[in-house]
């Protein structure tokens, strides 16, 4: 075990892959996670399970998605318990009951838009839900570089905003979002290497720098509103093997971007209090944070013989 943080941000942390998964059962690298009202957490992977929903103790309850999807990247637990999946091969974004069930397409699969059109979607990375009046916002992502916010219904579109690039408002891939309860949008400028600020309407207000690849971020439905950020390097095993404070690491903010602790220090790795690629955040009830890291693609498929590694950690509150 080891311990991470400070204060009222304390947490314990085993280094060990979280879920228990039945025999046969694995996550190649888990691209995300989210947690429901009632605590239960979806993980959504590049496995032979795509979707494994376990309880807060990391029991396996269910598990769906085989041959729906090409390439799993984010999940998205609305305020209804609804699941809204991101696919960022086929382009398809999907909301699906608890259990599996599809309800609704707002992008079907292999349809996308022109690169960089700022039409949607080409490559989009994950859904937020509005909590204020539901309207949908989608980051799109690698394909494109704008977020795109739709009506609660998903058929009309009511603002798009952003464009490439590295100033305020531009993004060099829009990797993740996040909306707290007023309204404001956090985005993850992953390649910009920051966390960028919009006010409800879009307008870009603030960004925060000294971060390394700011991959996730995440606010609690509660409350106390605090951003959780998930930073990784992934630029090569050798180069990043023995610098300190550069990231993997989870970095926890106030909603003015004041840091109020950081989460690991040392390089990527195994060891408990190490992390290799945090790609998504999310919180239970309890405060407990899991972290999804995309381990294959930035470490282990380069290994000598390719392995799987640890991705998926949680890290319990004290």
């Amino acid at each position: 075990m080891a311990i991470l943080g400070s204060g009222k941000y304390t947490y314990e942390v085993s280094g060990q892959n979280w879920g228990n998964l039945p025999k046969g059962w694995f996550y190649k690298e888990a691209t995300a996670v989210d947690v429901d009202s009632k605590d239960n957490v979806y993980v959504f992977n590049r496995g032979n399970h795509p979707m494994i929903v376990f309880d807060s103790e990391g029991n396996v309850l269910r598990s769906w998605g085989e041959d729906l999807f090409a390439n799993p990247h984010g999940v998205t637990i609305a305020p209804d318990d609804t699941v809204w999946c991101v696919d960022n091969n086929d382009h398809s974004i999907r909301k699906f009951t608890g259990e599996g069930k599809l309800l609704f397409t707002l992008s079907e699969r292999n349809k996308p838009a022109p690169p960089m059109s700022g039409k949607p979607f080409n490559r989009p990375t994950r859904v937020a839900i509005d909590p204020q009046n539901g309207d949908i916002l989608v980051t799109d992502g690698y394909g494109n570089a704008c977020v795109h916010r739709f009506s609660p219904d998903g058929k009309k579109i009511l603002k798009s905003w952003g464009e490439s690039g590295t100033d305020p408002g531009q993004f060099n891939v829009v990797h993740d979002i996040a909306i707290d309860n007023d309204g404001w949008i956090y985005i993850g400028d992953r390649e910009n290497r920051r966390i960028q600020v919009f006010s409800p309407e879009g307008k870009f207000e603030a960004q925060w720098g000294n971060f390394s690849r700011t991959a996730a971020v995440h606010i609690p439905r509660s409350d106390e509103q605090v951003v959780y950020v998930g930073e990784y390097f992934g630029g090569g095993i050798g180069a990043f093997s023995s610098g300190m404070r550069l990231g993997p690491r989870v970095s926890i903010l106030d909603t003015k971007g004041n840091i109020l602790t950081r989460l690991g220090d040392r390089p990527y790795g195994d060891e408990p209090g190490q992390f290799y690629s945090p790609h998504a955040i999310a919180t239970d009830s309890r405060g407990d944070i899991y972290v999804a890291e995309v381990s294959y693609a930035e470490y282990g498929s380069h290994m000598d013989p390719p392995r799987e590694l640890r991705s998926m950690q949680k890290l319990v509150k004290m």
